[in-house]
């Protein structure tokens, strides 16, 4: 890829370079037994208040239901949340985070900020914002 010569950057080079960053990350998450999937999880129920309803879960992760059923199934696999019955409605299933999802997610969530921090500490501060105006532009107009 030659971008001296006017070359516009591929998609390839794009999903190259997301690669690499989730490659940088899940590796450090993985020696905590996390995921970027698991941590996301985590977050976002840390930020509801430690408990949401399993469609709710999966609407704020823009997953489908079918997939955050594993991922929860996984969680509770690993002692992170607890599944419980939403107190009056026998149909609705609640993910609750454990005393251990609450450990997880803080370590989780600093070991992303240490990988976010080498991943873009090589940019100017200048540089990060472009970078950050550019991929909320690119993800604005697929």
């Amino acid at each position: 890829m030659n971008h001296s010569r006017g070359v516009a950057p591929s998609l390839h080079s794009l999903l190259h370079t997301a690669a690499t960053a989730q490659n940088h990350v899940e590796g450090r998450l993985a020696a905590i037994g996390l995921s970027l999937a698991k941590l996301a999880a985590l977050s976002v129920l840390a930020e509801a208040g430690e408990q949401l309803p399993l469609g709710q879960l999966a609407e704020r992760l823009s997953c489908v239901k079918s997939n955050i059923t594993q991922l929860v199934d996984r969680l509770e696999a690993d002692g992170l949340v607890a599944r419980r019955d939403a107190p009056g409605d026998r149909r609705t299933r609640l993910a609750v985070m454990t005393a251990a999802g609450k450990k997880a997610w803080k370590r989780g969530s600093a070991i992303q900020q240490t990988g976010e921090r080498e991943l873009f500490g090589k940019l100017s501060k200048v540089e990060a914002r472009q970078l950050a105006a550019l991929m909320e532009k690119v993800a604005a107009n697929p």
